[in-house]
């Protein structure tokens, strides 16, 4: 192609899915762009950076220290050496090498710094559950801290969900069908839809679960009467999708109770 000639365009093309995949965790009311919880922890993450870089000086000052010698001529101190066994000369009359003390306190910084990382873990919501080795926790325990967990998350994970999961699916499965891998449908949320059966997921499935138990329980106590107004096969069939189920252990037909014949068609009469 010469120098100074018209581009010459090759191709033009258009994809069917966004290539590119912008997702946030969470945003601000009539804000645009999202945060992340680490810009949330970002000023303690800097602060204990320091405060580790100023621990770590202060630990090489207390192992080598800082001296101070009588500047009378005769001493060199380039051929000193601060080493185990070491004998420097001394003009008589003179200190010497003395160490000059610094107003340390590794226990303030310390309790600063612990400060720091207990609210950046708490921040990233490392310590919602605790440690396994702290302390033992009783099963009731574990699952009101899940609940509470899936309480604090609900709504970033429908926005991870509507913004990440989904568009990510859709792309994965638009290239798939591109290369004829899998075949050409349309996953359009009404007769192909995305399922997802992860534990948060799950999880949040859990309090509709106990809202239709609940339900049932109290229609089934206020007598025959408000019994019938409950389906029993679909409300059991709405708990096993819910809670996960396979659905080759589902039927979605329940088989019709056989009638009894009349003795007259028994006898042949």
């Amino acid at each position: 192609m010469d120098e100074g000639a018209e581009p010459l365009q090759l191709a033009e093309g258009q994809f069917q899915t966004p290539p590119f995949i912008a997702f946030r965790w969470m945003k601000a009311p009539g804000e645009i762009y999202g945060r992340s919880p680490v810009m949330k922890a970002l000023p303690d993450i800097k602060t204990a950076n320091k405060v580790v870089e100023l621990i770590l000086k202060n630990a090489s000052i207390a192992a080598s220290g800082i001296w101070q010698a009588d500047d009378d001529g005769v001493i060199n101190l380039s051929n000193i050496e601060l080493s185990p066994g070491t004998i420097i000369p001394k003009a008589v009359g003179s200190r010497g090498l003395t160490p000059l003390e610094m107003p340390s306190n590794f226990d303030v910084s310390q309790i600063v710094l612990e400060d720091l990382r207990a609210r950046i873990r708490h921040a990233l919501m490392v310590d919602r559950l605790g440690m396994i080795g702290q302390r033992q926790m009783t099963a009731t325990e574990v699952l009101e801290r899940s609940a509470e967990m899936a309480l604090l998350l609900g709504a970033t994970y429908g926005r991870l969900q509507a913004e990440l999961l989904t568009p990510l699916l859709q792309r994965a499965y638009t290239i798939l069908r591109r290369r004829g891998e899998v075949p050409d449908i349309d996953i359009d949320g009404r007769l192909v839809a995305i399922d997802y059966r992860s534990p948060l997921a799950l999880g949040q499935r859990q309090n509709n679960v106990q809202n239709t138990m609940y339900w049932m329980n109290t229609a089934l106590s206020m007598g025959p009467e408000a019994a019938s107004a409950v389906d029993l096969p679909a409300a059991v069939r709405h708990l096993g999708k819910a809670l996960g189920v396979p659905s080759d252990l589902i039927r979605e037909t329940m088989p019709m109770p056989e009638q009894p014949t009349s003795t007259l068609q028994q006898s042949g009469e």
